[in-house]
């Protein structure tokens, strides 16, 4: 391939090895690694190629731990960021989810908007960006048509007052930019913290900007599609949202919190099955027992279940449905681990075939033990795998006279276990906590 005889840049290659070896998926120069699973990013990019066409997507994304969740969703999000589409993305956690009472809700929302991402800023940050760029169209516009910018921002927004929460929104982007006409950087700062929902409190809104109201548990939902409607005036093609460790909501141990949350999740699958959503689509990162399990998972759910189940005639025929928006991750075959440790060997030399640190006898030798230690789990669940194998060119690479047949037969992997996180209890008071 192409790709394989391409220079990576020090900056990219030195993220990818620290993310690796640290056992997570790398932000960027994540193409420099990606193998297999071609029919998902197909079906993938359908969806987004729906999504910048003015349609809608929901997509579950089911995988055992390790199986390369959160490195296909990282995949996901660079090829949106290509078709032009803006993206935000969060973990949840017991302090973050779609619904709560506690602030949980705006916690995740926040999160989304410090991570919102376009493709000249792919690592995050980039709401102050998307506001200037928005700004920016607006004076080309009054200047084109020789009225003022007021008019254009506000004529631009009336869009967003058809919405809940979106005559508030409107207002706080005018702010911005009077913020901007003045050369006021404190009512900027306060418009941008507004859009990031960190005001959690009517009489601070009014003060800092004016406004009646601020982002909240209850417009969660709302205010991203507000936000979606918003990336358009600016000229993007939509709004991709990318949400993992949904496990976090199967753990919750209040039966009344957990359906709330699935409540909502039927909202959003509905707005974006029935179409009432444009230029936005979800994707939602889980685990097989988040799914199906009928006691605490989505299935237990009925109205969820009837949705997500899988499609019985592909089941009879032992095909997969890549159209479900249930979209279950397909096991790496040992070939495509093979070359996913060629890839990874690629990244440390930079690109330089010359620099490899270790032969091809030496992945081979890897994978046997490997196999060895764990059996077919180094290439369901290849996270260790990857991590182990990681850890050992940077010891060859660190140390030049130590071969990597010294290294192989001691390297220590092991199979990928289902989460021992305590379950998340909601106490009185709204806010989260353990119980063992």
């Amino acid at each position: 391939m192409t790709q394989r005889h391409r220079r990576i840049r020090a900056a990219e290659r030195d993220s990818i090895i620290q993310s690796l070896k640290a056992g997570v998926s790398p932000r960027v120069g994540i193409q420099h690694i990606q193998v297999g699973r071609a029919k998902e990013i197909e079906a993938i990019n359908k969806d987004v190629e729906r999504i910048a066409n003015g349609g809608s997507a929901f997509r579950l994304i089911i995988g055992e731990y390790g199986s390369g969740k959160t490195f296909f969703l990282n995949l996901v999000r660079s090829i949106a960021l290509e078709r032009h589409l803006v993206s935000v993305n969060a973990d949840l956690s017991p302090d973050r989810r779609i619904h709560a009472s506690g602030g949980q809700a705006r916690n995740l929302y926040s999160e989304l908007m410090r991570n919102l991402a376009t493709r000249t800023r792919p690592q995050g940050n980039a709401l102050p960006s998307i506001v200037e760029r928005f700004i920016n169209l607006a004076l080309q516009e009054a200047e084109k048509d020789g009225v003022s910018v007021s008019s254009v921002i506000q004529d631009r927004l009336s869009v967003l007052a058809e919405h809940v929460g979106g005559f508030d929104f409107a207002k706080v982007v005018e702010a911005y930019w009077r913020g901007h006409e003045t050369d006021d950087d404190q009512l900027k700062s306060n418009a941008v913290r507004w859009l990031r929902a960190e005001f959690s409190t009517r009489t601070d809104t009014r003060k800092a900007l004016g406004v009646r109201d601020f982002i909240s548990d209850s417009s969660f939902y709302s205010s991203l599609k507000i936000m979606s409607l918003f990336v358009r005036q600016a000229g993007y093609s939509g709004l991709l949202v990318c949400l993992d460790e949904m496990v976090n909501l199967y753990k919750l141990s209040n039966t009344k919190a957990r359906t709330s949350n699935y409540e909502q999740i039927l909202w959003i699958l509905n707005d974006c099955l029935q179409g009432t959503a444009e230029h936005m689509g979800f994707l939602l990162g889980g685990t097989p027992e988040f799914l199906l399990d009928t006691r605490r998972g989505l299935y237990s759910y009925e109205a969820l279940q009837s949705r997500l189940a899988e499609n019985s005639f592909a089941q009879r025929a032992g095909v997969t449905d890549y159209s479900s928006p249930t979209l279950r991750l397909d096991n790496l075959t040992p070939e495509e681990v093979y070359i996913l440790l060629g890839n990874i060997r690629h990244v440390y030399a930079s690109g330089d075939q010359s620099q490899y640190l270790v032969p091809d006898v030496a992945l081979e030798a890897f994978l046997l033990h490997c196999s060895q230690t764990i059996g077919d789990a180094y290439f369901r669940t290849p996270r260790h795998t990857i991590k182990a194998f990681a850890d050992m060119l940077s010891v060859i690479d660190q140390n030049r006279t130590i071969g990597w047949n010294d290294l192989v037969g001691t390297v220590e992997t092991s199979e990928d276990r289902i989460s021992d996180m305590p379950e998340i209890e909601d106490s009185p008071d709204g806010l989260s906590s353990f119980t063992l």
